[in-house]
């Protein structure tokens, strides 16, 4: 299967060759879908976890071909301020890193209208010890596992990743114990990188304050204003910036109306004063996504780059 790279590569050939260039495009697009369809599947509606009743879904995407080495994985969040989206609008987003040769799980969780703020990152802890309970069944390498998601599932990727195994965040997911008269054991991986799209870093900046945004607000509903604020830090990816956290990238715009670019700044001062390994890839006049082709492409390459720099991605034959 050909990379975003190699495609490139071919495509430049093709120039030098004086062949159209539209037409070359359009040859590798179509080989490469076809490439993707024939050889993935979908492991579709998982139930990874029962709240607030609800049945919260998965899909897993993987090679047809069962590999011989563990592979990597890509846990995908969908975007909408915790209170829109669904993951199956997201599913497209799997395709890039099919390409990379990531497995890829696409997750839903629980959205404001049906269960409040920490809801949604109480979901998304217990998506990643599910990784973490069927990674032999799927084949998942648990020294390779990446977050990533846009908006409000960029700041998921972020908490999913940065939260401490202990956090009492974690506690729903005892209910996924094969047996609950055991003790608990939180199975999640180390997460060993985020690929954070424009995430919410500072939740608490949102609620008040010339940041303030209408869907961080209704993520909280009505609680008391001093818990309100201690769980807005207790969920903000700000408070678990430490040594040893999984490396970051951040793709922000810095013309961004609805997730201001000052939380992508904050974000890498902090990980660079903990000695955390990241890289702020800056999208010029980009506001909140709607990046051009160009800058999209860019970002993914960005990625990439910083996938295999990490040793995460797979080497490519």
């Amino acid at each position: 299967m050909r990379t975003t790279t190699s495609r490139l590569r071919a495509a430049a050939l093709a120039c030098a060759l004086a062949l159209p260039l539209a037409a070359q495009a359009a040859d590798e697009g179509v080989k490469s879908a076809a490439l993707l369809d024939h050889g993935w599947w979908i492991d579709a509606d998982i139930t990874y976890l029962t709240a607030s009743g609800q049945d919260l879904k998965l899909d897993v995407y993987l090679p047809a071909k069962k590999s011989d080495k563990p592979l990597p994985v890509v846990m995908y969040f969908h975007g909408g301020g915790w209170v829109a989206g669904r993951r199956e609008g997201a599913a497209l987003s799997a395709m890039p890193y099919m390409e990379m040769g990531f497995a890829f799980v696409n997750v839903s969780y629980r959205l404001a209208k049906v269960a409040p703020a920490p809801a949604a990152v109480e979901d998304t802890l217990c998506a990643l010890q599910w990784i973490g309970r069927n990674a032999k069944k799927y084949n998942f390498d648990l020294s390779r596992v990446v977050t990533t998601g846009d908006s409000a599932g960029g700041h998921l990727a972020l908490a999913t990743a940065m939260i401490p195994s202990d956090s009492p965040l974690t506690r729903q997911c005892a209910a996924n114990e094969p047996s609950w008269s055991g003790p608990y054991q939180n199975v999640a991986p180390k997460v060993a990188a985020v690929i954070n799209w424009y995430g919410i870093t500072d939740v608490a900046d949102m609620l008040q304050g010339p940041n303030v945004r209408s869907y961080a607000v209704a993520w909280f509903g009505s609680m008391p204003e001093s818990e309100r604020q201690a769980l807005a830090r207790a969920v903000s990816p700000l408070s678990h910036v430490r040594a040893g956290g999984p490396a970051v990238l951040t793709i922000h715009g810095d013309a961004d109306p609805l997730v201001p670019y000052a939380h992508g700044l904050r974000l890498k001062a902090a990980l660079d004063k903990a000695g955390v390994r990241n890289v702020l890839h800056t999208i010029k006049g980009g506001g909140h996504g709607g990046f051009t082709a160009e800058q999209h492409v860019g970002a993914y390459s960005a990625a990439h780059g910083f996938l295999r720099e990490l040793g995460i991605a797979p080497a490519q034959p």
